[in-house]
């Protein structure tokens, strides 16, 4: 049984790596597209499955994810006036990791240009519409929690889940077993996400291949561009966010690039900020960040400071809405820019996150599910430079914390430049 169990173990080592399936299955997409468009075309039923699958799992995900989370910011109580300046410098840097790409997407339109009509779009939804004033906060309310539920509307879920969590903390300990309860159906839909994503290279290749039978190759061109978009976005946020703190706490901004080059490079080779997080806090520390805050504002950062993240979806969603030929109004964008700051909060630990929450926009907002599909053929691409930008851009909000409370230490920053010449 040891030897049938080993051979196993043997075959399971020696199959491709989801991601290496996924940029596989996006090949043969495209050849099948560009060469049997009919077969092409006629593959779209497959990546519609697909994405009604990860449409199927978007509420209760959110729900239960964020309602915990919500619960548990009690704890941050506990941190005082770290816990509060974190929380506003993490909305602060939000805005910018948000208007960047708005600005960037508007001006360079990255998906425009290619023929719409293989997009299957939808019409605007009641959603897009409440874009006036008042009419936004409205909007965010839910009358049925159900029924938000039912249309996969990620706004007003998340608005109920928040105001759900915090009640939970707020009667404590007989709150706790429905924590549990939540925790348990959050780590279920983990699992569910996990089977649903094993179908992810036959989505991937029946999308794109339906995509480009029916557009033809100018997809790809389009995809090119909105890689670029991207990582410009990135490198802007970088310059204004990172080094522009660097210069306000007064912190030599080449030492500060210096000490996170490496945990930058493991979460961006690896696409992963949890194998950079021990990294991170020791050079932090080094640095001169005491450990009571850097080991606080580090693991939060990880789940309410994922501005790199945000960038991507902003990016993602306003370049489905191109393809598609869906003209977004300003109010429309801006609105979608609030529901990325709420949606981002309380689903780090999510696997493949950041395509549950791009289907969830695009339900929320009509928007066609294809291009969730067709943007996770190049997803890993895009991860490696939005796990790199989170794990900068918590690494100096310690520091911006530790300045802003004064504590930082000065003279252990000198220590660590000595030692670096």
């Amino acid at each position: 049984m040891g030897d049938v169990e080993t051979v196993g173990a043997r075959r399971s080592r020696r199959a491709p790596a989801l991601t290496t399936q996924i940029f596989i299955a996006l090949a043969v997409g495209i050849l099948i597209g560009y060469v049997w468009p009919s077969i092409g075309v006629g593959l779209r039923p497959l990546a519609d499955l697909f994405l009604r699958l990860i449409k199927m799992i978007i509420a209760p995900l959110l729900f239960s994810t964020i309602a915990v989370g919500a619960a548990g910011t009690g704890d941050l109580k506990a941190v005082g006036r770290i816990g509060l300046k974190a929380l506003i410098w993490f909305e602060v840097t939000s805005i910018v990791a948000l208007a960047v790409p708005l600005i960037a997407m508007n001006l360079f339109r990255p998906g425009a240009g290619v023929d719409p009509s293989a997009m299957a779009g939808e019409s605007v939804t009641a959603t897009q519409k409440a874009v006036g004033g008042w009419d936004v906060v409205v909007h965010a309310v839910p009358t049925s929690v159900i029924d938000a539920m039912a249309r996969g509307d990620i706004l007003q879920i998340v608005v109920f889940a928040t105001i759900f969590g915090v009640a939970l903390a707020a009667i404590g300990d007989k709150g706790r077993p429905v924590v549990d309860v939540l925790d348990a159906t959050a780590q279920v839909m983990f699992k569910v996400t996990g089977y649903v994503m094993r179908l992810a290279p036959l989505g991937v290749l029946a999308a794109i291949a339906a995509v480009v039978g029916g557009k033809g190759l100018g997809i790809l061109i389009s995809l090119g561009r909105l890689v670029l978009v991207m990582y410009g976005s990135l490198l802007v946020y970088v310059v204004l966010v990172v080094a522009g703190a660097a210069v306000m706490i007064r912190v030599p901004v080449r030492t500060f690039f210096a000490a996170v080059r490496e945990p930058f490079l493991i979460a961006f080779s690896t696409a992963s900020s949890e194998a950079a997080l021990p990294k991170s806090l020791e050079i932090m520390e080094r640095f001169g960040v005491p450990a009571r805050v850097v080991r606080f504002v580090l693991p939060a950062g990880y789940s309410l400071n994922l501005d790199g993240s945000m960038l991507y979806l902003a990016c993602a969603t306003l370049f489905t809405a191109q393809l598609a030929g869906i003209e977004l109004t300003v109010g429309q964008q801006l609105l979608i820019m609030l529901t990325l700051v709420l949606t981002s909060k309380g689903v780090a630990g999510v696997p493949r996150g950041a395509l549950v929450i791009l289907t969830g926009m695009l339900t929320t907002f009509g928007l066609p599910l294809e291009g969730a599909a067709i943007l996770l053929g190049i997803d890993h691409v895009l991860d490696m430079g939005r796990t790199g930008v989170n794990v900068m851009g918590n690494c100096i909000a310690s520091a911006v914390v530790a300045r802003w409370e004064g504590v930082f230490d000065d003279e252990r920053l000198r220590q660590y430049q000595l030692e670096r010449v």
